[in-house]
This record gives structure tokens, C-alpha cells and sequence, in this order.
């Protein structure tokens, strides 16, 4: 009888790798300049840093943003809206979709305009209003399914009244609202600078950003 082989060592905790990596951050896959120069809007950049359980930087999250443009419309034919989907002159050139991967310290950075405010779900309210914000889902390894949160703007009072914001509880709604940084304005090519964190867990569950139940989004993969 030989011996037996010595028991193998533990695996590592994240079993799922970073695979989108290969095809959807190709350098012609990337968007992190969401609105061309000339986009209609307040052109803003919005930077920050994806981080983990001990705060230490996801060096191969993605990130896909989703967004309204100035006037709070979405480029998609579902959007029914009676007028002008967008600026004529950049069809073709804002859709509103970014994709942008972060860095060596968990760091990432995108370029667009501020959204307008959206209308709320017509079924639910048709007379409010959401505040202007970015829909974001977040990518890393470990996450069997994408995460999905909001980025919205700590200069913008109608967050006051936001629908969606309203259904958080109050200690957890910063952890949806990005900062203006003041005097990153003066940086070329954008009017605004905000700073907005994505705290994937952490021994401080109020500091943990708030992700969303989107029905159906698991199954869309």
C-alpha cells in the first residue's frame, strides 16, 4: 500500500475570476468617456475606488453605467416620451452606457454629463420625479451575480424627495450619494468633479453600499 498524497492546502475564497476581463474590457470595449466633447450638459467626471471587505482596492472590478441625458431622457425606444431623444447632432455619439474597469488600487474614473431628473414609474406615481442619478452594476470577482446600486449628487436637492432614495433607510442613504470635490472643476473638460466609493462589504454595514434587488437581473446574467 503506498501513502497517501498529503492532504491538498485551502483553495482561496474567490472561486469566480475576473473572465470578463478577456473580451468586455478590450481597449475598443472600454467606455469610459460616456459624452463626446460638445455633448450638450453639465459634463462631469465621477472618480473613486471600488473596495473590499477590508477596505483594500478590487484591482479587477468593471463597472457598467447606465444614465439619462441632461434633459432626463433614456436612449432606448422604451423611453416614451414625447420630443427631441436627444440632441440630434450627437445621435450615435451619447447612448448613455459606459463601461469602465478599475485600476491597481481599485481606482476608476468616467467622463459624462449630469443626468436629468427621471419620472418615476408611472404605475406607481406618475407624478413624481426621481433626482438626477447614474445606474450602476458592479463587476468583480467572487460575485457570482453583478451588483446593482445608484450613484446620485450631493448638490442636488431633489434627492430630498426621491422615490427610489426614500425606500433606504437614512443612515444608509450616503452611501448612494457621490461628493462634489471642490476645485477639481477647473481640470479640463469638465465643469463638475464628484467623488463616489463602492464598499463591496465591510465589518461596518452602514459604510457598505446599497445594492438593489432587480428582479430578473440574475437570470439576464
Amino acid at each position: 500500500m503506498t501513502a497517501r498524497a498529503a492532504t491538498p492546502g485551502l483553495t482561496g475564497s474567490q472561486t469566480v475570476g475576473p473572465f470578463f476581463h478577456d473580451c468586455l474590457m478590450r481597449a475598443d470595449a472600454r467606455r469610459d468617456v460616456l459624452a463626446p466633447g460638445g455633448t450638450p450638459g453639465t459634463r462631469i467626471r465621477v472618480e473613486g475606488r471600488v473596495l473590499d471587505g477590508d477596505g483594500v482596492g478590487v484591482e479587477d472590478a468593471m463597472l457598467e453605467v447606465w444614465q439619462a441625458d441632461h434633459l432626463g431622457r433614456y436612449h432606448h425606444p422604451a423611453d416614451p416620451r414625447v420630443g427631441p431623444l436627444l440632441d440630434q447632432s450627437m445621435e450615435g455619439a451619447f447612448t448613455g452606457f459606459g463601461r469602465v474597469a478599475t485600476d491597481a488600487a481599485g481606482r476608476f474614473e468616467l467622463t459624462t454629463v449630469k443626468p436629468g431628473a427621471v419620472p418615476f414609474d408611472a404605475a406607481v406615481d406618475g407624478t413624481r420625479a426621481q433626482a438626477p442619478h447614474l445606474n450602476l452594476a458592479v463587476f468583480a470577482r467572487g460575485l457570482l451575480n453583478h451588483l446593482f446600486t445608484r450613484v446620485y449628487f450631493d448638490d442636488e436637492a431633489a434627492n430630498a424627495d426621491d422615490p427610489v432614495l426614500a425606500l433606504v433607510p437614512a443612515g444608509r442613504r450616503g452611501t448612494l450619494v457621490a461628493q462634489l470635490v471642490e476645485g477639481r472643476a477647473s481640470e479640463p473638460a469638465v465643469d463638475r468633479a464628484y467623488r463616489f466609493d463602492v464598499v463591496l462589504q465591510g465589518s461596518d454595514a452602514a459604510a457598505e453600499t446599497v445594492f438593489f434587488d432587480v428582479p430578473g437581473a440574475a437570470s439576464r446574467g
